[in-house]
């Protein structure tokens, strides 16, 4: 589907004749609170899922559950992390920030990409390699992410640096 700028595509949405484009209407538009509430509740959801589980991970280490954690950590943290990068840089698009001139962004994207590594090369490993020095290794990685979380709560709350627009 293609859309044009007077709203209308080409495709097999029509109403009355005339082809529309309400999904892309939204994305064109200039101030859409709409979608950018929609993707803001995506993007807190998405970290509550993301770093929520991390807190009790200590504890089933303990108990012995390494792999479980480990296993739960890939199937729901990662992908989290995933979502939680898409809605973000939605948000960045639809309110048309500019990554490069507001630094609080641009550095949680950087805390971002070293979360995403510390739970492919830190905890992942703990699902096929379980032993003493693969747990020390994850329980390490897990305090790594803790900091980052901490870290980006301060970016995103306090926003040093403040905005600049495209």
């Amino acid at each position: 589907m293609v859309a044009k700028a007077t709203g209308t595509m080409t495709g097999p949405c029509r109403d009355s004749g005339r082809y529309r484009a309400d999904v892309l209407a939204i994305l064109e538009t200039a101030d859409n609170w709409t979608l950018q509430r929609i993707l803001y509740f995506v993007h807190i959801l998405s970290a509550i899922v993301a770093f929520g589980p991390l807190f009790f991970y200590p504890k089933l280490q303990r108990a012995g559950a390494t792999a479980e954690v480990a296993r739960l950590h890939m199937r729901l943290v990662f992908p989290a992390l995933v979502v939680l990068w898409v809605a973000g840089m939605g948000m960045a698009g639809v309110g048309k920030i500019s990554l490069a001139g507001t630094p609080f962004v641009t550095s949680t994207i950087l805390l971002w990409l070293i979360a995403l590594a510390v739970s492919w090369f830190m905890i992942r490993p703990a699902l096929t390699e379980p032993g003493d020095d693969t747990r020390k290794i994850m329980a390490a990685g897990i305090g790594i992410t803790h900091l980052i979380l901490v870290v980006s709560l301060y970016l995103m709350i306090f926003k040093p640096g403040g905005y600049e627009f495209n």
